[in-house]
């Protein structure tokens, strides 16, 4: 799993949350992640499970526009 600042965190599973990744840790992008989680703005450091992905900006962006 790899990331960049901007990219959204993805988690499947009870729920479902969806992040977006405020910083990474290191300089290839592997976690973990600084989350701002949507709807209550709490950021977070995060070591994603197997039931995460990570969303690209762009894709999210395209997402958001085909509503």
């Amino acid at each position: 799993m790899n990331a960049k600042p901007g990219d959204w965190l993805v988690v499947k599973g009870t729920g479902g949350r969806r992040g977006q990744i405020v910083s990474v840790r290191h300089e290839d992008g592997t976690p973990p992640y600084v989350v701002r989680w949507a709807g209550t703005d709490h950021e977070v450091l995060v070591f994603p499970g197997p039931d995460a992905h990570v969303v690209t900006a762009e894709d999210e962006a395209a997402r958001l526009r085909a509503g």
